[in-house]
């Protein structure tokens, strides 16, 4: 299964951010526990990279990828920790290039019409629509009318209330942050169980 296939089946995507490399591993661990297979390791971590490479080929069918990438150096840094995907909360052309000669998806932030066209002919396959907050499900609607060929992560403002709202508005998946935390204070077992609310969400 391609990346992109990866994200349309398993909707959710983990985005990972801790304040160091212990926090967000134990984060991961919960997420993965609770059945999510694709990861997010944001740069906004200081051991993004560190992490990574711990990650990769540890779980049988987990995608791990990088957050958070802002230029082709943190790009470069990522593939060469084995990451399988870059998001970004911008579309930036010259990571999109390196990407491509890397064979590796890039998953930009968009928020307009124009942005979210110059990703798709750079050759991106998903955009992030960012903030998602900002914007609501209806705008997944409208963006898909005229452009129809895009497919579309939201992140910012997901929830386990408006999930579906979002899955049956148009959205292809959705990241989702600190609300895998969210009560559970560092408890593993809590924050696998609120990644299984949201993979059961999905199921229904």
């Amino acid at each position: 299964m391609s990346i992109v296939e990866n994200i349309i089946e398993n909707k959710i995507v983990a985005v990972i951010r801790g304040n160091n490399k212990e926090e967000a591993l134990n984060i991961i661990e919960g997420a993965i526990e609770g059945g999510i297979k694709l990861i997010e390791v944001t740069y906004t971590n200081k051991d993004a990279s560190e992490i990574i490479k711990s990650l990769v080929g540890k779980y049988k069918d987990v995608v791990i990828g990088a957050g958070s990438v802002l230029n082709v150096d943190t790009a470069r840094e990522a593939i060469k920790a084995g990451s399988e995907f870059i998001v970004g909360p911008n579309f930036d052309e010259l990571i999109s290039e390196y990407c491509t000669e890397k064979n590796v998806e890039y998953i930009p932030g968009c928020f307009t019409p124009t942005e979210i066209v110059n990703a798709l002919n750079s050759g991106v396959k998903v955009i992030k629509l960012f903030p998602g907050e900002a914007l609501g499900p209806s705008y997944i609607k409208a963006i898909k009318a005229p452009i129809k060929n895009v497919k579309i992560m939201v992140t910012g403002g997901v929830n386990l209330e408006n999930l579906n709202e979002w899955l049956n508005s148009g959205a292809d998946s959705v990241g989702i942050g600190s609300i895998l935390t969210s009560g559970a204070n560092s408890d593993r077992a809590k924050i696998a169980e609120n990644a299984r609310r949201f993979m059961e969400k999905v199921g229904e």
